[in-house]
C-alpha cells in the first residue's frame, strides 16, 4: 500500500476554474428559478416577474442579461406597438436545466429534513 496522499483538487480563483465561471453563476439566488420558468415555454418580462416571487424588476433584468450573456437564454423583441419582447431556452439553457433537474428533485427531496437539521443545529447553538 502506498503512502502517499492523494492529490486534491485545487479550485483557482480565476477564469479558467468552471465552478467559480459557470456554476456560482446559475447557483446564484435566481438563475435556477428563472431558468425553470422558462422550461415551460417562452415567456415575458413581467409573466416571469409575477411567476417569481420576491424577484425585483432590477434583479430580473439583470438575472435575464447574464443568462442571455452565457447563452442560456435567447431575448426577442418583437418591432410592434407596443414592443412586445419574450424570453426563451437556448439549446443550452435547456440542456442545463435539465442537468440541474436531478439536483432539484433532490432538494424538493430532501427540504424538510434540511429544514428540520437546521432548526435542530439552531436550538443546540443559540
Amino acid at each position: 500500500m502506498s503512502s502517499d496522499k492523494q492529490e486534491r483538487r485545487v479550485f483557482h480563483n480565476n477564469e479558467d476554474c468552471p465552478v467559480r465561471n459557470v456554476v456560482a453563476q446559475i447557483g446564484d439566488k435566481w438563475s435556477i428559478l428563472i431558468l425553470f420558468a422558462l422550461v415551460d415555454g417562452p415567456d415575458r418580462f413581467n409573466s416571469l416577474r409575477s411567476r417569481i416571487e420576491g424577484i425585483s424588476q432590477r434583479m430580473l433584468t439583470q438575472t435575464l442579461r447574464d443568462l442571455e450573456r452565457d447563452g442560456f437564454v435567447l431575448r426577442t423583441v418583437y418591432p410592434q406597438v407596443p414592443v412586445k419582447v419574450e424570453y426563451e431556452l437556448t439549446d443550452l439553457g435547456k440542456g442545463l436545466s435539465g442537468s440541474v433537474w436531478k439536483l432539484v428533485s433532490w432538494a424538493d427531496n430532501h427540504h424538510e429534513t434540511i429544514r428540520e437539521n437546521r432548526k435542530s443545529y439552531d436550538e443546540a447553538n443559540s
